[in-house]
């Protein structure tokens, strides 16, 4: 049961409204509050009016998602450890009605897994476990199902901070956009580990590229990639620093060519950025900063040269942002505030990147993260 009213965006009526697409928006959560599960939603970007449709309940800790290329297979990580293992949850999606449907649950091979991804062609469903240091990769059946046919990678080393460094710590498993290749970067050991990636491969698609791994500044914590729609460029968000670094990528290899501190100089708080995505005009990239900062970091991209320049910082009207996601049209950037228990929807400004709080909020227990998907 949805327990809040949701109020509607501010939205003036205009030509672009009539090619602005409907989606589901998927929320994973903690469940060890008020949250029951995954949460499903309906959102007319053309109306700004929101709904709750579905919600699947029984699953530990979502909180991570990723949804099948074609949107009728979802998986979830169930973010647990020690005496209750991680899991990987499959379901199937009803986009006529917005049901989710339980299809069958694998081990993680590690404990609280924190990423997963799914393949272009839905042969293989990745994971990294953060705690596990190590990555799963799952065939997946006909049926959507995950098989029980897995590969097993466990990652080495550690880097110099001791209380958060002492051991490996996969952080996101990205499927480049070639297809080719798998990058994870790992915050234990400040890389960005490198695997050739064979969707048809039987068994085992996971191997060592000829470049396995890209050292990162000591201490930085890479966390998430962004890559740029031109498929050239790709960003990591450095959690420990709060800084961004931009990479030129081809053919597995990646060459650092930018830079850029993710907070306002003046900042002299605790650091702990979260996620980071690109508009798909490619013009805008934006962060998420936690603890005191709770905001999201506005940058305009270089058309030329990849390069980075902020331009502002947004409130998120709440604490603790986590994931974040931009509705494809451009229009609006919806953020997951993990501790005050809500979703918040910005107006995005096409021409400059900025945000803009609206009237629309979604009450949900701890949320962190969002998909989108149309219909």
């Amino acid at each position: 049961m949805f327990k809040r009213i949701i109020f509607p965006l501010l939205l003036s009526v205009s030509v672009s409204t009539l090619w602005a697409q409907q989606y589901y928006l998927f929320t994973g959560t903690y469940t060890n509050g008020t949250s029951e599960g995954i949460y499903v939603y309906r959102f007319d970007a053309s109306t700004g009016q929101v709904e709750g449709v579905d919600t699947a309940r029984g699953i530990e800790q979502p909180s991570y998602l990723t949804i099948s290329e074609n949107g009728d297979y979802l998986y979830a990580v169930s973010e647990t450890g020690g005496d209750k293992p991680g899991h990987i949850t499959a379901y199937s999606f009803d986009k006529s009605i917005g049901k989710l449907k339980l299809l069958n649950t694998r081990p993680s091979l590690g404990d609280h897994p924190c990423y997963i991804t799914v393949s272009e062609n839905r042969k293989w469903v990745i994971a990294g476990n953060y705690s596990g240091g190590n990555i799963v990769a799952y065939k997946v059946n006909e049926d959507g199902s995950l098989s029980d046919q897995h590969q097993l990678i466990n990652h080495e080393g550690k880097s110099i901070n001791s209380e958060r460094q002492d051991a490996p710590h996969v952080h996101a498993t990205v499927i480049t956009p070639d297809g080719d290749y798998l990058l994870a970067p790992d915050l234990g050991t400040d890389k960005i580990m490198v695997y050739r990636f064979k969707e048809n491969a039987r068994r085992n698609p996971l191997s060592k590229a000829k470049v396995p791994y890209v050292h990162i500044h000591p201490g930085s914590g890479p966390r998430h990639l962004a890559f740029h729609p031109n498929r050239k460029w790709v960003y990591l968000m450095e959690e420990m620093t709060g800084e961004v670094s931009g990479y030129r990528y081809k053919n597995g290899k990646l060459q650092l060519f930018d830079n850029i501190d993710g907070h306002p100089a003046e900042y002299k708080g605790s650091r702990g950025s979260a996620d980071i995505h690109i508009s798909h005009d490619g013009k805008n990239l934006y962060t998420s900063n936690r603890y005191e900062a709770n905001n999201i970091g506005i940058f305009m991209i270089d058309p030329r040269s990849g390069k980075l320049k902020n331009t502002g910082f947004q409130d998120v009207i709440g604490k603790k942002p986590r994931n974040f996601v931009i509705e494809p049209s451009g229009k609006y950037v919806l953020v997951a505030n993990q501790d005050t228990n809500d979703i918040r929807f910005f107006r995005r400004d096409s021409s400059t990147g900025s945000l803009t709080p609206t009237e629309t909020v979604i009450t949900v227990g701890s949320p962190v993260c969002l998909k989108l998907f149309p219909y």
